[in-house]
C-alpha cells in the first residue's frame, strides 16, 4: 500500500480545501482527490512515454464529468447512464484546458489526458472553481514535465465585497462573477460575466483571485516535494537540424519580413504571398534534396512568426496597415431575413455573422437535467462555424468544443441586458452562423445578436458590442504592442487574446487567454481601456442600423401576454380534465400555459396573431371575472328543472333562473317555456352568502305589466 499524503489549504473566508494523493487511481501517472465541503473531485493524468511521428503540438485532452451518483441522482434517458459530455461539462473542461496548455514545455508532444470526475457533490460548493486545482495537483504528483503548478478560483463582487469561491446562491446574485487561472507569478486566463461593471472593478477582482491562487500553488509545491515528484521524466520529441534552420533563415527571413511589411489587408493575398516564398525556397533546393519535409514546414512557420512579430514591434505597424487602436470597417444590417422574427448581418473586416432571433412559448424552453443543475432555460444562443467561413473543406459533425465555448461567451454577454423574466414571457433563441472568419467571430456574434434582438422587438436595456484585443511582446527588450480588433493571424502570432463585451455603461462579459509570462496589471489596464474605446466605437456603428428595440413585433411574430389570476380560479380556467383550456386553445388557436407561483396563478398566452390573442384573452378574463349583483349577462340554458332552469351566465358559472323569475305572469310548470341551449339574457339579482349560489332573473329585464282596473 502506498503512503497517503494530504495537504490542507485555508481559504480567505476560513473554508478548507484538502488535496489527497496515494489512495485512489494509483496506476495513473498522477492522481489526487480534491475536497471542499462535501464536494470531491478525482483528477487523473496520464501521458505517453513517446510522441508520435511528426507531431509539432501537444495532443492534450481534458475531460471534466459530473457523476450523477455524486448528487444521489439517476441519469435520465433510455440508457440511464452518463453519456457524452454536456455543454456545462465541456465549458468546465475548456476552462481547465486553457489554463494548463500554455505551461507544458513547447517541445513536449506526447499524448496527454487529464480526466476530472466529480464523485461527490455539495450544493453549497461550486465544483468548477476546483477543477483546475485538481488537474494541476495531479500533474504536480506525476513525473510529467509541467511548468506549474497553477490553480483557478471564482471571484464575485457582492454588495461591494469581493468573495473567493462563494456559494452558488451568492454567485447568482452578484454583479461580477469570474473564474481566474494563474500560477504563483502570472495570471493566464480569465472568463466571466458582469452587470455592466467598470474596468477597475474587473482588475481588482483579478488581483483578489491571484492572492488566493498563490496560496494554492504553494500547497501544491509542498505536495510535490513530499511525494518526491520533483524530478520529471526526460524526453526528446523534436527533430533538429540547426544547419537547415540557419540556411532557411539566411535565405528567406528578409523576404518574409518584406512580405509582412506590405501590410496587405486581404487575408488570402497575405497567405498567398507567404506561401510563394516557401514554394520558391523548396524549389531552390532541387528535387533531390534530402531535407526533412516536416522540419522544413516547422522552421518556415517559426521564421514567419518571428518576422511578423518583429515587424510589429520594430515598425510599430500592423499586418493589415491599421493603427494599433484602429477598428476594421464595419457594416450592419437588420431585418435581412424576411421570415425570421428578427435578424441582423454584422460584418467587421473579413469577419461576418448572420444572426437570427426566434421567439417561442414556454413549451420551447430548454430543459436542463444534470447532476448539479436542473430546471429550464428560456434564453438560448447557438454558434455555428462552418468550414466555408475560412475557405476550408471540413465535414459537419455538429458543434465542437470551440463552438460551445464561443456561443457561451456571447450568451453571457447578452443575457445581462435581457428584460426581467416577469416582463418577458418568451423563450428567446439566437443562432449565429459565421459566414466569414478572420478574427473574433464570437465578438461579431455578440454584436449581431444584440442587433437581431432589437430588430425583433425584444426590450433589451441597452445594445451590447464586443471586441477582441491582442498583444505582441518581447520579454528581452520589454517592447509590447496592444492591438485592438485583432486579425486571425494576430491571434495566432500574438501573446494574448482578450475578448471584452459591454454596453456604454460597462462590461458584461470577458474572456482572456495569455500565452506569455510576466504580464503586469498595468498592461492589462491599458488593454482594458483600449478595449473600451473600441467597444464604444463599434456601438456607435451599430446604432446607425438600429438605435433601440422596435416598438412592436412584426406581423408574423407570435404575440404573448402574461396575466395573474387568483389561485382558486386556476381550476376554473383549466376545467375538468383540462376541458376548458383545451377548448379555448382549439377555438382560438392560442397556446396557454398556467403555473402556480407564490399562491397565484400565472397565465401565459401565446398566439399567432393579435386576433387570436384577444379571443383567448377575452375567454380567460370572462372565466376569472367576478360576477356583480345588478349586472346583466347573456347566458345559455344548461338544464331545465321543474322549479326553473340553470343558466350559464359566465364561463364556468351557472345560476338558478327560478320559475318565478322567468316572466311576470305566473307559470304552473316549465313545459315549453325554455329549451336547453337557448340563449337568454338575465340579471344577477343575488348571491347566497353561505353557499355562493347565484340567483338570476329574466323578468327583471322585462317591462312590468300594468295592473288591470277592478
Amino acid at each position: 500500500m502506498s503512503k497517503v499524503i494530504t495537504k490542507s489549504i485555508k481559504m480567505p473566508d476560513g473554508a478548507e480545501i484538502t488535496i489527497e494523493t496515494g489512495k485512489l487511481a494509483k496506476q495513473a501517472d498522477g492522481s489526487v482527490v480534491v475536497r471542499m465541503g462535501n464536494t470531491m473531485l478525482l483528477a487523473t493524468v496520464v501521458s505517453a512515454q513517446d510522441a508520435k511521428e511528426d507531431v509539432d503540438f501537444l495532443p492534450l485532452s481534458v475531460d471534466y464529468q459530473e457523476k450523477f451518483a455524486s448528487a444521489g441522482k439517476i441519469p435520465g434517458g433510455f440508457l440511464k447512464r452518463e453519456g457524452r459530455l454536456s455543454d456545462h461539462e465541456v465549458l468546465i473542461s475548456r476552462l481547465v484546458d486553457r489554463a494548463l496548455r500554455p505551461l507544458f514545455p513547447d517541445d513536449y508532444h506526447a499524448d496527454t489526458q487529464v480526466m476530472i470526475s466529480m464523485i461527490s457533490h455539495d450544493e453549497n460548493v461550486m465544483p468548477d472553481s476546483l477543477a483546475a486545482l485538481a488537474a494541476s495537483a495531479a500533474l504536480a504528483v506525476s513525473d510529467i514535465p509541467f511548468n506549474g503548478p497553477i490553480s483557478e478560483v471564482r471571484v464575485v463582487k457582492n454588495e461591494g465585497e469581493y468573495i473567493v469561491n462563494p456559494s452558488k446562491n451568492i454567485a447568482k446574485s452578484s454583479e461580477l462573477d469570474i473564474i481566474v487561472a494563474a500560477d504563483k507569478d502570472n495570471i493566464m486566463m480569465v472568463e466571466g460575466e458582469m452587470k455592466e461593471v467598470s474596468e477597475a472593478d474587473l482588475l481588482e477582482a483579478m488581483k483578489v483571485a491571484h492572492e488566493a491562487i498563490k496560496v494554492q500553488c504553494a500547497a501544491q509545491i509542498e505536495l510535490t516535494e513530499e511525494v518526491g515528484a520533483t524530478e520529471k521524466r526526460t524526453y526528446d520529441h523534436e527533430k533538429k537540424d540547426e544547419a537547415l534552420l540557419e540556411k532557411m533563415k539566411s535565405a528567406i527571413y528578409d523576404k518574409l519580413y518584406a512580405s509582412v511589411a506590405q501590410q496587405t489587408a486581404d487575408k488570402a493575398l497575405r497567405s498567398a504571398n507567404i506561401k510563394a516564398i516557401k514554394d520558391e525556397f523548396i524549389e531552390s533546393l532541387g528535387e533531390d534534396h534530402e531535407y526533412d519535409g516536416f522540419l522544413l514546414s516547422q522552421y518556415f512557420k517559426k521564421l514567419h512568426k518571428s518576422a511578423a512579430r518583429n515587424f510589429v514591434l520594430e515598425e510599430q505597424k500592423r499586418l493589415d496597415g491599421r493603427e494599433f487602436t484602429q477598428i476594421r470597417p464595419i457594416s450592419c444590417e437588420v431585418d435581412y431575413l424576411p421570415s425570421a422574427h428578427g435578424s441582423a448581418v454584422f460584418t467587421r473586416g473579413e469577419t461576418q455573422s448572420l444572426t437570427s432571433c426566434t421567439l417561442g412559448t414556454k413549451l420551447d424552453e430548454q430543459m436542463i437535467d444534470g447532476a448539479t443543475e436542473e430546471g429550464y432555460n428560456k434564453f438560448i444562443l447557438h454558434y455555428n462555424f462552418p468550414g466555408f467561413s475560412t475557405g476550408e473543406v471540413r465535414p459537419n459533425r455538429g458543434p465542437g468544443r470551440r463552438e460551445v465555448g464561443h456561443g457561451n461567451l456571447a450568451l453571457r454577454a447578452l443575457k445581462q441586458v435581457l428584460p426581467p423574466e416577469e416582463e418577458n414571457p418568451y423563450t428567446i433563441r439566437l443562432v449565429s452562423d459565421i459566414l466569414e472568419s478572420n478574427g473574433s467571430s464570437s465578438m461579431a456574434t455578440v454584436c449581431a445578436g444584440s442587433l437581431a434582438m432589437m430588430d425583433t422587438g425584444v426590450k433589451i436595456s441597452a445594445p451590447v458590442s464586443g471586441i477582441a484585443m491582442g498583444m505582441i511582446s518581447d520579454s528581452e527588450t520589454g517592447k509590447y504592442a496592444i492591438l485592438s480588433d485583432i486579425l486571425g493571424d494576430e491571434d495566432h502570432l500574438g501573446d494574448m487574446d482578450f475578448k471584452v463585451t459591454g454596453t456604454s455603461k460597462g462590461i458584461t462579459a470577458c474572456q482572456m487567454d495569455i500565452k506569455v509570462d510576466g504580464l503586469s496589471y498595468e498592461v492589462l489596464e491599458t488593454a482594458l481601456n483600449q478595449a473600451k474605446e473600441g467597444r464604444l466605437h463599434i456601438l456607435n456603428e451599430m446604432t446607425q442600423a438600429i438605435e433601440e428595440p422596435r416598438e412592436d413585433f412584426k406581423p408574423h411574430v407570435p404575440r404573448s401576454h402574461k396575466m395573474t389570476i387568483p389561485q382558486d380560479m386556476i381550476g376554473a380556467v383549466i376545467g375538468p380534465g383540462g376541458k376548458v383550456i383545451q377548448e379555448i386553445q382549439k377555438e382560438t388557436g392560442a397556446t396557454i400555459n398556467i403555473e402556480e407561483v407564490d399562491n397565484k396563478g400565472v397565465v401565459s398566452i401565446f398566439a399567432i396573431d393579435d386576433a387570436a390573442m384577444q379571443a383567448a384573452l377575452g375567454r380567460i378574463k370572462a372565466i376569472v371575472a367576478m360576477p356583480e349583483v345588478g349586472e346583466t349577462y347573456d347566458g345559455k340554458v344548461k338544464s331545465i328543472m321543474p322549479f326553473g332552469a340553470f343558466v350559464e351566465f359566465m364561463p364556468g358559472k351557472d345560476g338558478l333562473l327560478h320559475i318565478s323569475e322567468i316572466k311576470w305572469e305566473r307559470l304552473e310548470n316549465m313545459e315549453g317555456i325554455l329549451e336547453v341551449g337557448e340563449e337568454v339574457t338575465v340579471k344577477l339579482i343575488g348571491i347566497d352568502k353561505k353557499s355562493g349560489k347565484f340567483r338570476l332573473s329574466r323578468k327583471a329585464l322585462l317591462p312590468k305589466p300594468e295592473k288591470k282596473e277592478a
